[in-house]
C-alpha cells in the first residue's frame, strides 16, 4: 500500500513513521509512506499557503493553487484516491477503513487554519474523512489515525491476523475483556474459564462478554436504541 501525505508540517510524521508497527511495515516494504511539504508548490519567496477569506471573518484560508499543484503532480497518471481530512467529512469507522484498504494508492490532504479554499474540494478531492464531531487545528492527527487503521489491514503488518479479525467493530461488536498475569490483582481474579484449558468454553465466554459489553456501551452497533453508553 502506498500513501502520500501533503501537509505544512511534515516533521510531525517523522517519529510516527519510525515507530512500532508502522515503522516495521515501512522498513519491511509492506507500506510506503511519502510525506510532502505543501510549501514546495508555492510560488512566492515567503512560501505562502494561506490568505484572508473573501467576505471577511476571522482566521485564514488555505489557498487553492498550492493544493492543486501538489495533488496533480503527486498523482500524475496513477489511480489515486484523494482524501481531505476534514470535520465535515464521512465519519471514519471500520467499514470505511476496510473500503479504503481495497482501493489502492491514497493521497491524504492535511488542511489547517479555517480550512481550504472550496475549489480544492471541487477540483481534486474524492472523499472527505472525519475522525469525529470535533475540530482539531489541522489534519495531521486524523491522517495518522487513518494510516494506523489502514496499516492493520495490510497482510503481514500485524503478526497474528486473527487479532485483527477479533478487533472491536469487526463483527459489529466490541471486543471481549482481556487478562494476563498475575492471576490476582488487588483481589480481582482472572475468570476461571480462561485458565480452564477448555477452548470451546473460552470461546463461548468471549462471545458472550463481547455481546454484553456491546449492548451496554454501544447498543447502536446492535441496531438498538436502548441503553446508555458507559462513561
Amino acid at each position: 500500500m502506498r500513501i502520500d501525505v501533503v501537509t505544512i508540517f511534515p516533521e510531525l510524521f517523522e517519529p510516527f513513521a519510525a515507530t512500532s508497527l508502522i515503522g516495521r511495515a515501512i522498513e519491511g516494504g509492506l507500506l510506503r509512506l511519502d510525506v510532502h511539504d505543501l510549501r514546495r508548490w508555492t510560488t512566492d519567496r515567503h512560501r505562502t499557503v494561506d490568505d484572508e477569506p473573501f467576505g471577511g471573518g476571522g482566521g485564514m484560508v488555505m489557498s487553492a493553487p498550492p493544493w492543486l499543484g501538489a495533488v496533480r503532480e503527486l498523482c500524475g497518471d496513477r489511480q489515486v484516491t484523494r482524501i481531505l481530512l476534514s470535520p465535515q467529512g464521512r465519519r471514519l469507522d471500520d467499514r470505511l477503513v476496510r473500503e479504503l484498504a481495497q482501493v489502492g494508492d491514497l493521497l491524504l490532504m492535511c488542511g489547517r487554519y479555517e480550512g481550504v479554499d472550496e475549489r480544492v474540494r471541487e477540483l481534486v478531492v474524492d472523499l472527505e474523512v472525519s475522525i469525529g464531531d470535533y475540530v482539531l487545528s489541522g489534519g495531521e492527527v486524523p491522517a495518522m489515525a487513518l494510516i494506523e487503521a489502514l496499516s492493520r489491514q495490510v497482510p503481514g503488518v500485524v503478526g497474528l491476523a486473527d487479532s485483527v479479525e477479533r478487533d472491536s467493530f469487526r463483527d459489529g461488536r466490541l471486543d471481549f475483556p482481556h487478562y494476563t498475569r498475575p492471576r490476582v490483582v488487588e483481589g480481582l481474579e482472572v475468570p476461571e474459564v480462561l485458565v480452564s484449558g477448555d477452548h470451546a468454553a473460552i470461546e463461548r465466554w468471549r462471545q458472550k462478554r463481547a455481546l454484553e459489553r456491546t449492548a451496554r456501551r454501544r447498543p447502536d452497533l446492535l441496531g438498538s436504541d436502548d441503553g446508555e453508553a458507559d462513561r
